[in-house]
């Protein structure tokens, strides 16, 4: 466990660092807000895709090559695409690059794998919180060192991320242990790759359908915040790459906390429907307080609040989904976990796109310019009763 979560830290580090400025660096190649927003969406949208059609074919690799070798090619995908995103001097250039990373990186998926090969059912859910801490780390020290290089120059949080990711690569090849034995291996279908066929497997998996749902729900929402995080902060605030950094330090440190530390508490006198319908109310509340706050310090406190009352949820829906697959195809299982995740990714950013076009005229510090965030807590709520009604069902 330990030699999985350090991988997965520098490699959410080195994402971290690019957070506060590809937004910024796209705005180099455009004329104004809206033609900004525009080409960020598009840019994001193109990723998204790429992840969609990669994911189940990268997860069942793993299934049957193991997870270390896979992870091994993550690496080195970020590492191209930091790099040559730093290099751009085209729109063009940058779209075709993230399609490349976007085709490449699978880590999320096979990380998850990884942690389900070596963790009795009944602990997933603190190691998943445990990886979600991880998470929450690198986007701890990621982000405020993307926000202080990029300061300096947009173009240096590239290179130090795909820095961070050859590290990573070398750390793979020389120190992690590979976690799937070959007696659990199975063949590799391109049927299953298939991301339709992984879904529609995914949602028959012993009952877990409606929590599939809740899952697309979260993270649509989750990267309808994230394509609109710094645009909404720098049209309604005025922040620049050091303020977002901040915010997303802030952010990622109430995770690491919250994930780290406190959920393990929290399973043992909380009942898993309390955590995951309680996270995601507080979740949508949160959502609402973003769009409305009127003063640039109060995201700070939103941040803080929300993530200590609903940061919990996910690690425990995301458990129930692992526990319903079988220990030959968790790599299958969590890649297709990865396509929903994906095809989110390629829906938010046209959605947040549109709703931050709207909205990108109005003056500083309107409570209309979080449009984007009423949307997100319209999904978390829909989120919170879906799960309601799996409870429901499986104690009548």
């Amino acid at each position: 466990m330990v030699f999985i979560m350090l991988a997965v830290l520098i490699d959410i580090i080195a994402i971290g660092l690019i957070v506060p400025v590809l937004p910024l660096l796209v705005g180099t190649f455009t004329k104004s807000a809206n033609e900004q927003t525009f080409w960020f969406g598009a840019i994001a949208l193109t990723f998204g895709v790429a992840n969609f059609f990669a994911s189940p074919i990268l997860g069942g690799l793993s299934d049957r090559f193991g997870r270390r070798p896979l992870m091994l090619l993550g690496f080195s995908g970020l590492a191209i695409s930091f790099i040559c995103t730093g290099l751009a001097t085209a729109l063009w250039m940058l779209i075709v690059v993230r399609l490349f990373s976007g085709a490449m990186v699978s880590n999320a998926a096979v990380a998850n794998a990884y942690v389900a090969d070596i963790t009795a059912p009944e602990d997933r859910a603190r190691r998943f919180g445990l990886m979600g801490a991880m998470f929450g780390l690198g986007f701890t020290l990621g982000p405020v060192m993307g926000g202080y290089l990029g300061s300096i120059d947009l173009h240096l949080p590239f290179y130090a991320a795909g820095g961070m990711a050859i590290l990573n690569w070398i750390y793979g090849y020389f120190v992690l242990p590979e976690s799937l034995p070959p007696e659990r291996r199975r063949p590799f279908e391109w049927r299953r790759a298939n991301p339709f066929v992984a879904l529609t497997g995914l949602s028959q998996l012993r009952g877990v359908g409606s929590l599939v749902v809740v899952i697309a729900l979260a993270a649509l929402a989750q990267y309808t915040v994230q394509n609109s995080f710094v645009l909404y902060t720098t049209f309604k605030f005025g922040w620049g790459p050091r303020d977002n950094g901040l915010a997303l330090f802030t952010a990622g440190l109430a995770s690491v906390v919250v994930q780290g530390f406190l959920l393990k508490y929290a399973l043992r006198h909380l009942s898993a429907r309390i955590l995951a319908v309680g996270g995601l109310l507080a979740s949508t509340l949160t959502q609402l307080a973003f769009g409305a706050i009127t003063e640039g310090w109060m995201m700070f406190v939103v941040i803080i609040v929300g993530t200590f009352l609903g940061g919990g949820a996910m690690a425990v829906i995301q458990s129930l989904v692992s526990n319903a697959a079988d220990a030959r195809s968790q790599g299958q299982t969590m890649g297709s976990v990865a396509a929903v995740n994906s095809l989110m990714a390629v829906l938010a950013p046209v959605i947040s796109a549109s709703l931050l076009g709207i909205v990108a005229h109005l003056p500083k510090g309107d409570w209309r310019m979080g449009l984007p965030f009423y949307f997100c807590a319209g999904l978390q709520l829909t989120g919170a009763v879906f799960v309601t009604r799996y409870f429901s069902r499986r104690t009548e």
